[in-house]
């Protein structure tokens, strides 16, 4: 167990640990389908008995193979890059010390990958809790229990922090430079490998059109690599398990909405998880409203007696109605799982937004993208990325150094949260493997919207991690913990950002003295500012000084609130390549390519059109 630092209060003893999610039900058999996982841990509740399917016709027949409809620039290019950056990463570099050296020379294959595009994209992730009670040790205030389990320590430790003093200082104005454009929307954010044009295309084979009563769940064993299941309006009540399903580059498996603005609407149950994957691969769900209908099944998950899930795409969900408890969760994994595109998903009033590891760190989650989501209302976490074990023998699943990205989601607890031992941040990362393949592993977290939590910190995170570009917004606490929680803080840089607090703004302790933890370049306006051993050009203030620099600061989102630097701020500048390479560190929360280098998330007053944070997709 790791040291409790002095200066972190641990919280009174609490409940008994609360075994992770659902998985203590028994299932009643169900017809025409393999067995399914018991969702995890809860209280004991009484089984809800599947009613059987509705004699129907027989299954209409698939229509023939389509030709392929082109699906949006985004769809095209994230697909496509979950394959090529699981295979393109070479032996990868720790960040905040120059890529590993002082020098600031690469290493490895990082140099080649750079000639691909000046910053570039590289993912992983992390899946959800598998039942049982998470570890008690750390002394961060993210979950020792699962989503709603008793936790040790707390991530405020105000009592003990330290004051700042305020100071305006000033860096140096280098700026990244200008990466070459490859075609495609956003090339700086997205090289596109060619691996699964084919998928983001859409269906290459059959298509089979269904409805609420047709016996859909018995056609899915009959499909083929590039077939497509189109889903017409209406309630469906017996869930969709996508189960040994494997498919290819260029032949995903498709589940989704025959009509995205009137979209099928999946009812949860107690007995079972709605979306259910398990050995699947190259899948695609997307543009379907999963209604927890205040049950306890997961939403989507990646189930706990599977070897794999890889490949999946889950795009354009609706998820709501899954609070019935704090273990319950909108998007889950539970076993080993990787090149996830988790994208335009909506998540509210669930008990969990996204849980990614097992509580015990034996079901990695990684080589992914989280991007373009808002999970909002939350019980307990909006995001967790569980801690990792040392990576299991999976066949396929990635070795080599990978990055998981974190990228313009809008993450709110203004409403709903739990408190007491409940009380979660809105995004947990837990550490990577400590030992063997992955120790290099780390999370970019980027151009984000962090809004309000009443009891704990917006982000809290351990390990390896690059924050920057992001805006943190709460009133209530405080913004950025960086702190020991099943390991250290180890490669942290967090830079670039705009952060409204009313207690610390950012906070690094406990970290690995063998490694770099730096801070620096941020426009931070708290209590505390900024506490940290290693910080510099930064700009800080009290939170009524934000008034001073920013258009808007004191108004809610999307009520006029407006975080950037007003016309004639007096701004310090910083360079972003002291961080080393982190994908896009060279541009703004706006996407602009930072000219001006100027501390905070934004390089300059807001251009027309320009994006005000809100609870609401980022664009």
């Amino acid at each position: 167990m790791p040291a409790v630092p002095a200066d972190v209060a641990l919280d009174p003893p609490g409940p008994p640990v609360v075994p992770d999610e659902v998985e203590a039900l028994v299932l009643p058999p169900v017809a025409a389908e393999p067995a399914v996982t018991p969702p995890d841990a809860v209280p004991a509740v009484a089984v809800v008995a599947v009613p059987p399917v509705a004699p129907v016709p027989s299954p209409p027949s698939p229509l023939p193979p389509q030709p392929a409809t082109s699906t949006d620039g985004r769809t095209r290019r994230a697909i496509t890059w979950i394959v090529g950056r699981a295979r393109s990463m070479g032996t990868g570099s720790h960040i905040g010390d120059g890529c590993n050296n002082r020098d600031g020379t690469l290493r490895g294959d990082m140099t080649r990958i750079a000639l691909v595009a000046l910053l570039v994209p590289i993912a992983c992730g992390g899946s959800a809790a598998d039942g049982g009670t998470d570890d008690t040790t750390g002394t961060g205030s993210a979950s020792t229990g699962g989503p709603g389990g008793t936790e040790t320590g707390t991530s405020a430790a105000t009592s003990s922090e330290s004051a700042t003093t305020d100071a305006s200082t000033s860096g140096g104005s280098g700026t990244a430079g200008t990466a070459g454009t490859t075609g495609g929307v956003d090339p700086w954010e997205d090289p596109v490998p060619d691996e699964l044009l084919g998928c983001a295309e859409g269906p290459t084979g059959a298509i089979f059109e269904v409805g609420p009563t047709d016996d859909y769940r018995a056609m899915i064993q009959s499909m083929s690599p590039g077939d497509g299941m189109r889903f017409s309006p209406g309630s469906y009540t017996e869930g969709l398990p996508i189960h040994d399903l494997v498919g290819a580059p260029g032949a995903c498996f498709y589940f989704e909405s025959a009509d995205p603005q009137n979209p099928a609407r999946f009812v949860g149950s107690s007995s079972r998880n709605t979306v259910s994957l398990r050995d699947s691969r190259y899948v695609v769900v997307r543009n379907l409203e999963l209604d927890g209908d205040g049950k306890l099944g997961d939403a989507v998950k990646a189930e706990g007696n599977a070897t794999f899930v890889d490949h999946v795409v889950l795009e354009g969900l609706y998820i709501h109605g899954h609070d019935a408890d704090q273990q319950v969760v909108g998007i889950s994994t539970k076993c080993p799982a990787w090149a996830f595109w988790i994208v335009g998903n909506r998540i509210e009033g669930a008990g969990t937004g996204m849980y990614l590891g097992n509580s015990d760190g034996s079901a990695p989650f990684l080589a992914s993208l989280v991007e373009h989501n808002v999970i909002a209302n939350t019980l307990g976490y909006n995001l967790q990325i569980k801690h990792q074990n040392p990576l299991p023998s999976v066949p396929g699943l990635p070795t080599e150094t990978t990055e998981t990205i974190i990228r313009h989601n809008v993450l709110s607890k203004a409403q709903g949260a739990n408190g007491g031992n409940l009380a979660r941040p809105n995004l947990l990362l837990g550490h990577v493997p400590l030992s063997g393949p992955g120790t290099e592993n780390r999370y970019l977290v980027y151009g984000n919207f962090f809004y309000a939590n009443p009891v704990e910190a917006l982000l809290q995170a351990e390990g390896n991690v690059a924050v920057y570009a992001n805006v943190f917004v709460n009133d209530e606490g405080s913004a950025v913990r960086i702190q020991p929680h099943n390991d250290v803080p180890k490669q942290i840089a967090i830079f670039g950002n705009t952060v409204l607090a009313a207690e610390t703004g950012i906070r690094v302790t406990g970290g690995d003295p063998n490694s770099s933890q730096r801070v620096f370049g941020n426009l931070v306006f708290a209590a505390t500012p900024v506490d940290a051993p290693d910080a510099f050009d930064n700009l800080t203030g009290t939170r009524a000084d934000a008034a001073t620099y920013l258009a808007a600061p004191d108004l809610p989102p999307g009520a006029g609130f407006d975080p950037h630097p007003t016309e004639g701020a007096s701004l310090p500048s910083f360079d972003p390549a002291a961080a080393g390479m982190a994908m896009a560190a060279d541009r703004d929360f706006d996407g602009r390519l930072r000219v001006a280098g100027l501390v905070g998330a934004y390089d300059g007053p807001a251009e027309p059109g320009a994006w005000l944070p809100a609870i609401e997709p980022k664009p």
